[in-house]
């Protein structure tokens, strides 16, 4: 009977997670007494720290060094490490929340569901990007529909003649004019959005504290791990450059480090009172 009533348990609990996920998207939940959330004003000045220190050591390498490629294979190569991150980011923050999920008491799965909207509302846009420039580019080329195909739709409605073309090809010039704006204005943000998603590593801190510092050490040493597959863009001192290449994931290693040792120190927060073991 125990283990029927365990069963049983364990289906109501996981009806429950997925009824608290669905209700996140109709009622604005604040955040729950029972998941830990907390302004440590040191880490955030931490972060942004080690994030300025980044960008300007980057900044400084490219300038005091020539490029070994061209600048559009320099171009093209941090779009690939962009995508990449985020792909890592993706794929990490599934595996994160889901083991978050599936290891974590009743309650607290109900709590960490509630949560979910703000990650995926953040993949989302993300991947809303790409999509509207590849939209785009397919309508611009044709292939999405054709001036033929709107004058037999017209045609089919006014009959053939001079009316079904003369709208087809209004229709067809007002949604090319349409597809060159959001592709110039796709690009753009989805690069913003690729960045802002990295930057915070899509959201996943809105679903426990402690994701974004066990997530940000997968991204940066496959990030590493990319690198040097694909080979320097300056031509450096190796000295120089693996210093600069390893020290981006050793510090954001010790940052995560750092900002777990702190959370449990000063705030009582571990990963086992996250799971509400």
């Amino acid at each position: 009977m125990s283990g029927t009533r365990a069963v049983f348990g364990s289906r109501t609990d996981s009806g429950g997670a997925v009824k608290a996920f669905f209700r996140s998207w109709t009622v604005e939940f604040e955040y729950s007494p029972m998941a830990e959330h907390v302004e440590d004003g040191l880490i955030t000045w931490m972060q942004r720290a080690r994030t300025v220190l980044g960008l300007v050591a980057a900044v400084w390498l490219v300038v005091a060094y020539p490029l070994s490629s061209g600048g559009e294979e320099f171009v093209l190569g941090k779009l690939v490490e962009l995508g990449l991150a985020c792909a890592v980011l993706a794929l990490g923050s599934l595996i994160g929340i889901t083991v978050f999920l599936v290891a974590s008491t009743p309650d607290r799965r109900r709590d960490f569901a509630e949560r979910l909207r703000r990650p995926i509302s953040a993949a989302l846009l993300l991947v809303s990007g790409p999509l509207a420039l590849w939209l785009s580019i397919t309508t611009l080329k044709g292939e999405l529909i054709s001036g033929g195909d709107l004058k037999g739709f017209f045609s089919a409605i006014t009959g053939p003649g001079v009316i079904s073309s003369a709208l087809a090809f209004v229709v067809l010039a007002v949604g090319w004019i349409a597809a060159v704006i959001v592709v110039i204005c796709s690009v753009p943000y989805t690069l913003v959005s690729c960045y802002a998603c990295v930057f915070t590593c899509l959201r996943v801190a809105d679903v426990h504290q402690l994701l974004p510092a066990l997530l940000s050490p997968l991204l940066v040493w496959s990030l590493f791990a990319f690198q040097v597959f694909n080979g320097p863009d300056v031509a450096a001192p190796p000295e120089v450059l693996y210093t600069f290449m390893i020290g981006g994931p050793l510090s954001v290693t010790a940052l995560s480090v750092w900002e777990v040792r702190r959370l449990r120190a000063r705030h009582g927060i571990t990963l086992r009172t996250a799971l509400g073991r």
